[in-house]
């Protein structure tokens, strides 16, 4: 009789105890006890386990919530390191959502950034005027037309600039002490971009202007090593493209990789506009 009749007290006694630690286990500290805001209790608080969950239904709720309020957001109404991965002195915003419609406000000392494939639509003069210690930038994939008159005025230090795959139809003023301009893929025709435009460049090694609307070839410094032209409307070239009519004796010792590919114009009928050159251009010859 007493075996039978203890199950009845301890099976109650077990599901209010059991019931009694659920219910702590599911308490949530507030976003505003934890010291943070809404955005960054969503992301980084830990969510809860579906055992100490009080419903699925309201988890889900909840869940589509917080994510309309994010989404409905700008991605300039965010910190940037919320917003991006920011890494030392790297800050990478690619393919950000929701959209990024201009350059971040970046963390002083910023030395290398990378906005990829996200929907920029202009780099006005402010925007790098205070980051100073910027070596590397890279804007590949955008929708930049334009670029203020200085914005790269004073980047002392700058090395390395992408521009490439967007809608440029004039070529901005670049720091004279870029290694590495890519303007790939975009819309420049050569009234956008003048003669002189890399003269003072003296340290620029690697020169990408492929698949755009250039009619001639730009002043090359005796510095670069690379340059690609390729699928432009390039229609002839001189003995002063690359080298100098009047020096038989110059050579181009550094210039060891040139692309004409993709151009109207036939190589072959310019013979003496490559002496100085290691090797000749990859392009058309018949």
């Amino acid at each position: 009789m007493a075996a039978a009749f203890i199950p009845w007290v301890l099976v109650p006694w077990l599901l209010l105890v059991s019931g009694h630690q659920l219910d702590q286990d599911a308490q949530l500290v507030p976003a505003g006890e934890a010291g943070g805001s809404h955005y960054h209790h969503l992301h980084l608080e830990p969510r809860r386990t579906k055992r100490a969950l009080p419903s699925g239904e309201e988890v889900l709720a909840a869940e589509k919530v917080d994510d309309a309020t994010i989404a409905g957001g700008d991605a300039l109404d965010l910190p940037t390191c919320l917003l991006c991965v920011c890494l030392t002195r790297s800050v990478y915003c690619e393919e950000v959502s929701p959209d990024m419609t201009a350059v971040p406000t970046l963390p002083k000392e910023t030395v290398y950034l990378y906005a990829r494939y996200n929907k920029i639509k202009r780099i006005a003069a402010k925007d790098f005027s205070d980051i100073l210690t910027l070596k590397r930038i890279d804007l590949t994939g955008n929708l930049i037309s334009e670029v203020e008159d200085g914005a790269f005025s004073k980047l002392l230090v700058l090395e390395e600039l992408s521009l490439a795959e967007n809608r440029l139809v004039k070529l901005p003023t670049l720091p004279n002490k870029l290694l590495s301009f890519n303007g790939n893929h975009n819309l420049l025709r050569t009234k956008g971009v003048k003669a002189t435009a890399f003269k003072k460049l003296t340290r620029l090694l690697n020169l990408y202007l492929g698949n755009n609307q250039l009619e001639a070839v730009p002043q090359i410094p005796e510095s670069v090593r690379t340059v690609h032209l390729q699928n432009n409307n390039i229609t002839e070239i001189s003995t002063d493209t690359f080298c100098k009519g009047n020096n038989t004796y110059y050579l181009r010792p550094n210039l060891n990789e040139v692309r004409m590919d993709g151009n109207p114009v036939l190589l072959a009928k310019y013979p003496n506009s490559f002496t100085c050159l290691k090797t000749l251009p990859i392009g058309r010859y018949h």
